[in-house]
């Protein structure tokens, strides 16, 4: 089920439908469309779950299915924005290409961005937009730092005659990028299973903090980043999300499931403490919401 409450700056929480309605405060904490906007984000429609669910912890995914939860609306705007870069693009996909087409197989469905020609003149791209953090946009571009030998040595303190260095910064690095590509994969599995060819899978990133000096501490330039994706075996793609979809089924219908998010679903734990809005019904969750309230 979908979140039936908001959470209120006060940390009340209030049903959806009734703060729609009437304000339990003075002032809103949002224009109304703004609140309406996001409610309506929240209610998919979809039955089955879909690539980006499967994607998610089994956990995470499970009880947004199952429990009655609350968002905080506000931490609901970055997704809108995303969603509000999707619309923007779509208005403007004529020519040779395909937009916002959601395809089903047996095991889950997904809606891919963009395809065709959406780069050059090379036909059968695959492209996703990604709204995203200069952190996330480092760590998926493979940047990172390394102590560079400056020729000087320490002449005083505790650190006298050890070389001193600098920070570098180098962009080889490994590519934190696996879940941008096995969804991109699956996109292109469902196309080619339909007959088209996919050349090429490409993301196009906007960096939602690009302004912030924290962007350029991190080595991130531009707002806008391309990033290729490179193709996954078919077979390792299927069996990885069959057996995501089949955990997910199976605690479905026995209403209840043991698998906690591993430590790369729970972001090692960042996810848990800030970012999850079902984090409070989860067994491992609920140690770091216990202790904001000790706190």
């Amino acid at each position: 089920m979908p979140a039936t409450r908001f959470i209120c700056p006060s940390g009340h929480e209030v049903n959806i439908n009734q703060c729609l309605k009437k304000c339990i405060h003075t002032q809103r904490c949002m224009f109304l469309p703004t609140l309406r906007a996001v409610a309506n984000s929240l209610n998919r429609k979809l039955q089955n779950a879909t690539v980006t669910e499967l994607l998610a912890g089994t956990m995470e995914t499970f009880l947004k299915k199952t429990t009655d939860y609350a968002v905080d609306p506000i931490n609901q705007m970055y997704a809108l924005h995303g969603s509000a870069v999707h619309t923007l693009n779509e208005n403007y996909t004529e020519g040779n290409m395909l937009s916002e087409e959601r395809l089903h197989d047996e095991i889950t469905s997904g809606k891919f961005d963009l395809f065709g020609q959406i780069l050059d003149k090379e036909d059968n791209t695959l492209g996703d937009y990604k709204i995203t953090s200069s952190y996330k946009l480092m760590k998926a571009l493979g940047y990172y730092k390394v102590d560079v030998p400056t020729g000087e040595v320490y002449k005083t303190g505790v650190k006298k005659g050890q070389p001193k260095t600098k920070k570098e910064w180098r962009t080889d690095g490994v590519k934190h990028i696996l879940d941008w590509a096995i969804q991109l994969n699956y996109y292109r599995i469902l196309l080619e299973e339909r007959g088209f060819k996919v050349n090429r899978m490409e993301i196009q990133a906007l960096c939602r903090d690009f302004n912030l000096r924290v962007a350029s501490e991190r080595n991130i330039t531009s707002p806008v980043y391309i990033i290729h994706i490179n193709k996954i075996s078919d077979v390792w793609i299927k069996r990885y999300m069959k057996a995501k979809a089949k955990r997910l089924n199976e605690a479905l219908i026995k209403d209840q499931t043991s698998h906690i998010c591993n430590s790369k679903e729970r972001w090692n734990d960042r996810k848990c403490k800030d970012y999850c809005s079902v984090a409070s019904f989860c067994p491992y969750g609920k140690q770091f919401k216990q202790l904001e309230k000790i706190a």
